[in-house]
């Protein structure tokens, strides 16, 4: 065995043996208690907190890294992805689609909810000492090959983190669910008032059809957005838009409920929306301006945030969204 990955499997050990349980089924990790703590009266997702308990087991760090699917980096302002699989996917789409009785088919929440080949989130203390900005030392910890089609997602990650942000931008990397909620609050320059919030998928029908039951304005004055990018083990890269004009902010968040069926029924997916009206500064390459036939600077562009994905959101008053 790799002996980076013997460190790494006795720092991931010493991390398991401090955690608090509540309920021998339901573990309660250091990184849930601070996420109590932090973000009081906002549960930590399902999505999150299986991939913190994954980031405490042993298998993880020395399974084979194995090149990631993701929607998330396409998401990216600087992005410039393929816009043919992209489409596929129905993430994007225009702000006049959330009327309630369209359908939309959406094909990304298999690849992007697989929790079974999603990176783990690392408890804090072992992020902190595993490798991340340099190359070369990742692919050696996880025992990656150079020149490899999972070498080149690590090296585009790392590049994606090292790029200066577009205007009007701030962001960050975070490689550990307490880093990624401090950088979060401090874009936000408050912990004050702030939640966090994801997408939920409950069904997903086999055509992947849904109807838009309701679209609801996401009560907020600012938002963090940090979206899980391909790594080996769980790197955010979070990023919130300045304001515009006069104070303005530059996009709009929605709460969208989809069911199945043509005549609505049971809800099968609530998730987070954000339409960007300022997308001047965006890549002009960006594949949502071929998808929706816009340009930089043209009609609002709107996304689903993936499941895995998470909205830091500072409330506008002082009643929860």
């Amino acid at each position: 065995m790799h002996l980076s990955a013997l460190l790494l499997i006795g720092m991931v050990a010493s991390a398991a043996a401090v955690a608090v349980h509540a309920h021998p089924s339901s573990p309660i990790t250091p990184a849930a208690l601070f996420w109590q703590q932090a973000l009081p009266g906002t549960t930590m997702p399902d999505a999150i907190a299986d991939l913190v308990q994954k980031g405490t087991d042993h298998s993880p760090l020395v399974e084979h890294y194995s090149v990631q699917p993701s929607i998330s980096t396409c998401i990216l302002f600087n992005s410039a992805c393929d816009p043919r699989p992209v489409a596929a996917t129905g993430v994007f789409f225009h702000e006049a689609q959330l009327r309630p009785g369209t359908t939309m088919t959406l094909s990304f929440f298999p690849a992007e909810a697989a929790a079974g080949s999603a990176s783990p989130i690392l408890p804090h203390d072992v992020a902190e000492k595993v490798p991340f900005r340099n190359l070369p030392d990742v692919l050696s910890a996880f025992t990656i090959p150079a020149g490899s089609a999972e070498a080149d997602q690590v090296r585009d990650t790392l590049r994606r983190c090292e790029e200066p942000p577009v205007a009007g931008e701030v962001k960050s990397c975070t490689t550990s669910l307490e880093s990624t909620v401090r950088s979060a609050v401090g874009m936000l320059g408050t912990n004050q008032g702030v939640f966090a919030a994801t997408s939920s998928v409950l069904r997903r029908p086999a055509s992947g059809r849904y109807v838009v039951q309701a679209a609801a304005k996401l009560a907020g004055g600012r938002y963090v957005s940090c979206h899980k990018v391909p790594f080996p083990y769980a790197v955010y890269q979070c990023h919130m838009a300045a304001a515009v004009g006069t104070g303005r902010m530059g996009y709009r968040a929605y709460v969208v409920s989809l069911t199945t069926g043509p005549r609505g029924g049971d809800l099968a997916a609530s998730m987070l929306a954000f339409c960007h009206v300022d997308t001047s500064s965006w890549n002009p390459a960006h594949p949502a301006f071929e998808i929706l036939n816009t340009r930089p600077g043209g009609s609002p562009v709107c996304h689903f945030m993936p499941p895995g994905d998470l909205a830091f959101v500072k409330k506008a008053d002082d009643t929860m969204a």
